[in-house]
């Protein structure tokens, strides 16, 4: 299946106008359009004259945001004869919750590219309306898309010219990996379930949120999933008993995804100076680790980030019992080797968001979640619009990021 479009160019004579070739979207082929889908998203990475920027390296498999949803595709805007890709994007199709256990259709919109030279012929807002129509095709009732609220160009795109609203916002919380370990109170135990008692758990925990999937087994028992991990005090180790229901009054609960298996970052255009400043902390963290020296990662190769998911606690110890969760799994991504961070996404009114431990520099104070009905006209898909869930967390599929 493809779309056919015609882009209108206006020369200096106003009297003059001259059609483009033909703009066909197609579905990604591997064989066909690998190489210059690669070479669209270098062009489209490269940030502002002189300013640092994050780029990211997608490892030769440019499906890979999306390869682990059942329902996913990827489609390329050709341009003219010869068949140059000038766009890209991606989306995925799963159920999820929207609210008090009402589980909805929902397609998620991301990795849209547009190549500089062919901005602004509408070749974004096309690329959108034919992948819509992949999704409605799939059953979904709604589709969203995510982006940093300063992000006006994508923003506009999605707002303005395709019908979507602002519907959430989230915090993303990023705290480097240091060379030093980070202590663990000795009065706490850090167990790991198994992914069917965690998914047990997770059911009961986020039943009432939005966002949580449905096929969340597939997702614990994924290979990217380096497990679910609960603290406990430890003197109620002997009493606790998870698989029975039997819990203590206060606990901490989390998931880990590792994404340095998917995709890498970098950050390039640091000035020498902020280069060496840099370098300089890791390597006294290096050599002098019980000091315990906030260190600056190597981030200027290209890293990897573990992804904390599924983050809940209880009771007056929770707050603390969470932040062994976050030193423990800090202390994974020093072990692992090529981990720069540990990040989480959380809902503006989750409790656990002011509990994260984070860098506030390195952080995203407003991931804007904006959302569309795919359906007009049928009041039965609206009520996600009007109506708020019980729960103040959003569920963040880690698949997503």
């Amino acid at each position: 299946m493809s779309l056919k479009i015609a882009a209108e160019v206006y020369p200096k004579s106003p009297s003059e106008t001259v059609m483009e070739p033909l703009i066909v979207v197609n579905e990604y082929d591997e064989d066909k359009h690998k190489v210059a889908v690669e070479k669209l998203e270098r062009l489209c990475e490269v940030g502002q004259s002189g300013k640092p920027s994050l780029v990211t390296d997608l490892m030769g498999d440019p499906i890979c945001r999306i390869r682990h949803f059942q329902l996913h595709v990827m489609l390329v805007a050709e341009y003219g004869e010869g068949g140059e890709v000038v766009g890209v994007i991606r989306g995925c199709v799963k159920t999820v919750t929207r609210g008090n256990s009402v589980y909805v259709k929902l397609a998620y919109i991301l990795g849209l590219r547009v190549s500089p030279r062919h901005r602004r012929f509408g070749i974004g807002t096309k690329l959108v309306e034919h992948l819509e129509e992949w999704c409605k095709q799939k059953g979904a009732k709604y589709a969203y898309m995510a982006t940093d609220c300063t992000n006006e160009p994508s923003v506009n795109l999605f707002t303005k010219k395709c019908g979507y609203s602002k519907f959430r916002t989230l915090t993303i919380l990023v705290q480097p990996v240091h060379a030093h370990y980070k202590p663990i109170s000795s009065n706490v135990a850090v167990l790991r379930l198994p992914p069917r008692l965690a998914g047990s758990m997770y059911d009961q925990l986020f039943a009432n949120s939005e966002f949580y999937p449905k096929d969340k087994d597939s997702i614990l028992c994924n290979k990217l999933n380096l497990g679910t991990f609960m603290a406990i005090p430890k003197k109620y180790l002997s009493k606790c008993d998870p698989k029975r229901g039997i819990l203590p009054p206060s606990y901490a609960i989390l998931s880990v995804w590792n994404t340095k298996d998917v995709f890498k970052l970098q950050v390039k255009g640091v000035s020498p100076l902020a280069h060496a400043c840099c370098v300089g902390t890791r390597l006294l963290d290096e050599w002098m680790p019980w000091l315990r020296l906030p260190s600056f990662p190597d981030v200027f190769r290209p890293f990897g980030v573990y992804l904390l998911y599924g983050l809940h606690m209880e009771g007056k110890c929770g707050a603390q019992l969470m932040k062994c969760l976050c030193a423990f799994v800090h202390n994974m991504g020093r072990d692992g080797g090529g981990c720069g961070a540990i990040v989480a996404e959380l809902g503006q009114r989750d409790p656990v968001r002011d509990v994260v431990p984070h860098w506030r520099k390195f952080s995203w104070a407003e991931d804007m979640w904006c959302i569309k009905n795919l359906h007009k006209g049928s009041s039965q898909n609206c009520d996600w619009f009007t109506s708020r869930s019980s729960s103040p967390v959003i569920f963040v599929d880690p698949r997503d990021f």
